[in-house]
């Protein structure tokens, strides 16, 4: 039933009827709506950046398993753009709003706008103007439709008016409609193909050496369960990427390990070795397959994704199954006749333990200064059983995703897709996301450098985020590659190109009102965490470890 209102009003309105429960902003955009909230129980979380938001709103519909919505005005919305391309390649539904001068406004040299459209194309699966207040129904909606089904992904609308409220003060007459399936993702669950599942269980029955990897498309699935009936049925190793980590603690008997560019020289052996490969959720990148050499192209693969452009992409001999993940894993589990692959599952499980084993010389070391696998060490102690781990980019993914031990089945394991100093703004809407669970976040000195001054939108707020700094006062990541680029020539100035001056973190921290420590010794870091978490306070473990320390990359077929 229609009722007559603002159309500010009815942004407001549609949005809580949409279950939003957080809105990440920049000013100015969209204030009539924003003053409508105030009726609603959206929380309006302003950002000190752009980027910052956009991070916030990935964070949030990360945890929550909503869309997260962020917004900026016209000069801001090619900086919100930017922040699109993690939940872009990270699978994420952020829905994004920005403002443009009206039509008539156009071409014309207006103040502050440019053509920010185009800048909105590739980080986005829907993007569109919105012109006349009639507009507004169907394209809030298609918005959240767009995010929510198939792979998950961001949405865009640009409404007119610079900062986006030239239609809100105009009054409208329409249907509160929305579409509840669209609140949360993945919206539908398309089932598979029965003939392509006998396809796939031809395959699995033939294999003497199967090796299951999990990705981020499982995680979003909500596969855990499946996954595990899945490999306990057919008796194969699971591995994950990154961005699975989550879906498999440590100590499952079936787990061997992270695979890829970023995962474990072991995993990778096994999927080396593997005489089929089960992709489950995964785009198949080149980071998970250490750029399409793992598996080799004569391995027969089968791959499950909501996606079916993904099926095959990169490896021709393909079972392709379009379909959600974990609906597939249950059609499987019916399906598949109960095998055994004792000989494999005892080999993998021996590479596994030899590669611990040469880890436990770094995880134990006592000398000063610390290396980064010991404060990996350290935080598998202290983290809670429902604990959300959220990575930056890099050698912060590299270091947690391979030695930080997921525990519990209700710990939560979140890296970035790429954007250096993605974690802090996304760890802030992680806690927006689950306020009662304890929210982590690990990132290097540079990372976390690039939005300090959302320590303030954090003490705001409440939300009371932990951060673990890898402070070695450098970007190390990229010291190898500057070594290989000077060749034989001197040193020189070279450490302009990657080292930064000392700061204290911890100081910083306290600046803003936030809890703050320094900690050299590993063995005063329980002590540390225990202090920030009590502190209520947004905290700041600033930890300091040995400069320009390298990591050790997986093995990967030459």
């Amino acid at each position: 039933m229609s009722e007559k209102m603002t159309g500010a009003r009815y942004f407001a309105r549609m949005l809580e009827a949409y279950g939003v429960t957080h809105v990440f902003f920049m000013d100015a955009v969209l204030r009539r709506a924003l003053a409508e909230m105030e009726d609603t129980k959206i929380d309006r979380i302003l950002g000190h950046s752009e980027k910052g938001v956009g991070y916030m709103a990935d964070g949030y519909a990360r945890v929550s398993g909503k869309p997260g919505i962020c917004m900026a005005q016209s000069v801001g919305a090619a900086n919100l753009a930017a922040s699109l391309q993690d939940p872009y390649l990270g699978h994420s539904p952020v829905i994004a709003f920005t403002g443009r001068h009206v039509a008539a406004m156009q071409y014309r040299n207006a103040y502050q706008e440019v053509d920010h459209a185009p800048l909105f194309a590739p980080v986005t699966k829907f993007n569109a103007h919105m012109e006349v207040v009639e507009q507004m129904p169907h394209l809030i909606r298609q918005a959240f439709r767009e995010a929510t089904t198939g792979t998950p992904r961001p949405s865009h609308v640009d409404v007119a008016g610079f900062t986006g409220d030239a239609l809100t003060p105009l009054e409208v007459d329409f249907e509160l409609a929305v579409d509840p399936v669209h609140q949360t993702f993945p919206a539908f669950r398309p089932q598979p193909d029965r003939l392509m599942i006998t396809q796939a269980v031809t395959a699995i029955t033939k294999s003497k050496k199967p090796v299951i990897i999990v990705d981020r498309g499982a995680l979003i699935s909500g596969a855990r369960d499946a996954l595990h009936q899945f490999s306990q049925k057919i008796q194969a190793p699971i591995t994950a990427t990154l961005d699975a980590k989550s879906l498999v603690v440590e100590s499952e008997p079936l787990f061997r390990g992270m695979v890829g560019l970023y995962g474990r020289s072991c995993t990778n052996h096994i999927v080396d070795e593997a005489d089929l490969v089960i992709y489950l959720g995964s785009n198949t990148s080149d980071h998970t397959t250490a750029n399409w050499k793992l598996p080799r192209a004569h391995i027969p693969t089968i791959q499950i994704d909501m996606d079916p452009v993904e099926l095959g992409r990169n490896y021709a001999n393909c079972i392709g199954i379009q379909a959600d993940v974990r609906s597939a894993l249950e059609v499987l589990v019916e399906q598949c006749p109960s095998l055994q692959h004792d000989d494999w599952l005892t080999y993998s499980a021996s590479l596994v333990a030899a590669w611990w084993q040469e880890q436990e010389l770094e995880l134990s070391r006592q000398e000063l200064p610390m290396h980064p696998q010991r404060l990996c060490r350290e935080i598998t102690k202290l983290l809670p059983k429902d604990a959300i781990l959220v990575a930056d980019t890099g050698y912060s993914a590299l270091w947690t995703g391979n030695l930080v031990d997921m525990t519990h089945h209700d710990q939560l394991y979140m890296r970035a897709a790429g954007s250096l100093g993605w974690s802090f703004p996304a760890a802030i809407g992680a806690k927006a996301a689950a306020p009662h669970r304890t929210v982590v976040c690990f990132v290097g000195d540079g990372g976390f450098s690039y939005h300090l001054p959302e320590l303030e939108t954090a003490k705001r707020w409440g939300l009371n985020v932990i951060v673990i700094v890898n402070n070695n006062e450098c970007l190390s990541q990229g010291v190898k590659n500057l070594n290989i680029a000077y060749g034989n020539r001197p040193e020189g100035r070279k450490k302009e190109c990657y080292v930064y001056e000392p700061t204290d973190f911890a100081k910083i921290a306290q600046a803003f009102h936030c809890f703050g420590v320094t900690v050299e010794d590993p063995q005063d870091f329980a002590a540390a965490f225990d202090a920030a978490v009590a502190s209520n306070l947004p905290a700041v473990i600033d930890v300091k470890t040995e400069f320009a320390y390298q990591a050790q990359m997986a093995w990967v077929p030459t």
